[in-house]
């Protein structure tokens, strides 16, 4: 007889653990209030994510990124409490959030409000998107004040722009009207002038008409540009001086 129990005994110890059987009913195994993960599949387009089924249901309860299947072994046979479910699933919202705001940057350095108005198309919740560009902030791949510094300087000189036109152009972009004037007006002087003066150079030769004529549309053009007007004058005569239609 303590044979036959030592015998029984061993042949349970040695039995796997199966958290879930198939041959059961669900609702003989699940807890009260609680649910069962019955099926896990990945999603056909986004092969990092996954989809969970619940209590043997054919449609899929919700999806999450693998990153969070392992972190919280969301695995076939796992009860879960809807409470804790509900984090994981804002916890994959923040996640996902923050993959799109990087995604997006991918292509180029992105305004603060740049990223919120794309994740906001997206779909994304509010306090996903705060708790995304956080994150991006403190690792230094969204500041707004680089942004703005980086961007004055090389449109001045790639587009041939003022001060004035880029700090609209900045605010258009969600940069604060404060970042976007302190930008501005951090700007080189001298290379304002020199690139007011480059504009002018190519402007000149097309405008038509009297000398004096030329110079008031010359002027006006240069001011739509955003060049102060101290600067203004100084590449007007520069571009108007005798000769320089031959340049």
């Amino acid at each position: 007889m303590k044979d036959r129990k030592r015998g029984q005994q061993k042949h349970d110890e040695s039995e796997p653990s199966q958290p879930f059987d198939e041959s059961l009913d669900f609702e003989e195994v699940v807890e009260e209030g609680m649910l069962l993960i019955t099926g896990i599949e990945q999603d056909k387009k986004e092969k990092r994510r996954y989809h969970l089924y619940m209590n043997g249901s054919d449609e899929p309860l919700t999806s999450v990124h693998e990153d969070l299947v392992i972190s919280y072994r969301l695995l076939k046979g796992r009860q879960i409490d809807p409470g804790e479910l509900k984090q994981i699933a804002d916890k994959d919202n923040d996640h996902r959030a923050y993959i799109l705001g990087l995604t997006y940057l991918g292509a180029r350095p992105r305004t603060e409000k740049e990223i919120s108005r794309y994740l906001i198309r997206k779909g994304m919740e509010e306090s996903a998107i705060a708790k995304a560009l956080e994150r991006l902030q403190g690792e230094r791949l969204v500041d707004d004040v680089s942004y703005a510094n980086q961007f004055a300087a090389q449109r001045m000189r790639s587009q041939l722009k003022g001060r004035r036109l880029l700090q609209q152009e900045l605010e258009h972009r969600g940069i604060s009207r404060e970042t976007a004037k302190e930008a501005s007006a951090g700007l080189d002087l001298d290379m304002e002038t020199e690139t007011a003066i480059r504009a002018a150079k190519k402007k000149w030769p097309y405008i038509k008409g009297e000398v004096r004529d030329r110079k008031r549309k010359l002027m006006a053009f240069l001011l739509r540009r955003g060049f102060p007007g101290t600067v203004v004058k100084q590449a007007v005569k520069e571009a108007s001086r005798p000769g320089s239609d031959d340049e």
